[in-house]
């Protein structure tokens, strides 16, 4: 007796499937092989790959000028070409925005080549890759932190290259940046009324940065934290320093207002002055504070920060130069 086949519902389901997976398979490795095709190992003069990479790079094409970039270290090792591909492909992943890769080509080179001409624009490009990644003050400060590293390093190192004087002008900007971080959490905790926790982010803005623009609202942060807690004369000595070097400022005003509702100004107080003499002396700090002259003085206006242009304006490297040939 002949065996009937039982007919299975879903076979021809399966059997579809299958060719379907295959020709996805086959369509993955025909591309994969055109990518490997595209930059396959050919034999190739220096010159040649090194034009190629810097062409692709003026026309923003990044991905492309890396792997020629990366052709020339791995057919001519030991060539002055390969020492300034190394380079430029850290500075085409810069342009690209794609730091990680850029810093890891930067330590690279530096560690290759420390002694390098090109070194001091290496350790800047390392710094801008940190200091082009800074964010809002409400947010992790870990980039500004790096910056303020490596943009030491430049200063450090090479102290009287023009990369060194752009580091001093970033740096100060990098300054205001972390004490504007320490104002932030200072406000959310005296809104929170910790004011101990806010007192200490307000003394280590009036300590660390004092050249930064944050310093007359962290005297008057410390002026309402100290009056909220009682402790008058820390408050004195607080409006003071404020009163000494900020006097028409917006902050001595407020200040003075919080001593006059409490009724507790000291004799001899006046009004904010909008044009009082100048300094004699250099500015007080808190521990130096003199409580028997509330009188306000002032000093000499501190300069403000340049604001940097965008990245055009940065000194000139290394790539216009990397563009001609040895």
């Amino acid at each position: 007796m002949k065996s009937v086949p039982v007919k299975k519902p879903f076979a021809f389901l399966g059997k579809a499937l299958l060719v379907i997976l295959a020709c996805f398979a086959v369509a993955a490795c025909s591309s994969s092989g055109k990518k490997k095709e595209k930059f396959a190992y050919v034999e190739r003069p220096v010159e040649t790959l090194y034009r190629s990479a810097t062409r692709e790079l003026e026309r923003k094409r990044y991905d492309n000028a890396i792997a020629y970039f990366e052709e020339v270290e791995r057919q001519h090792p030991y060539s002055a070409w390969a020492r300034r591909a190394m380079l430029m492909k850290a500075f085409a992943y810069y342009q690209g925005n794609d730091y990680e890769e850029a810093v890891t080509a930067i330590d690279q080179f530096i560690s290759l080549h420390p002694g390098n001409k090109d070194a001091a624009y290496a350790y800047y490009l390392k710094a801008m890759c940190y200091y082009e990644r800074i964010r809002d003050v409400g947010r992790d400060q870990d980039y500004t932190n790096n910056a303020v590293q490596a943009l030491n390093d430049v200063i450090r190192r090479y102290p009287d290259t023009e990369y060194a004087r752009d580091a001093r002008l970033k740096l100060d900007l990098t300054f205001d940046h972390l004490a504007g971080k320490e104002m932030y959490v200072g406000r959310f905790y005296l809104k929170q009324n910790k004011h101990i926790a806010a007192i200490n982010r307000f003394k280590t803005v009036v300590e660390r940065y004092q050249t930064t623009s944050h310093v007359p609202e962290a005297l008057h942060r410390l002026v309402e934290a100290y009056l909220e807690l009682g402790i008058i004369d820390e408050a004195r000595a607080a409006a003071a320093v404020l009163g000494y070097n900020y006097p028409g400022s917006r902050w001595y005003e407020e200040s003075y207002k919080l001593f006059k509702e409490r009724g507790i100004l000291a004799e001899g107080s006046g009004k904010p002055k909008s044009k009082p003499a100048k300094l004699k002396k250099a500015s007080e700090t808190l521990d130096e504070a003199d409580m028997s002259n509330q009188e306000a003085l002032e000093p000499p206006s501190p300069d403000e920060l340049e604001r940097l242009e965008p990245r055009g304006n940065a000194p000139q490297s290394p790539i216009d130069e990397a563009r001609e040939p040895l």
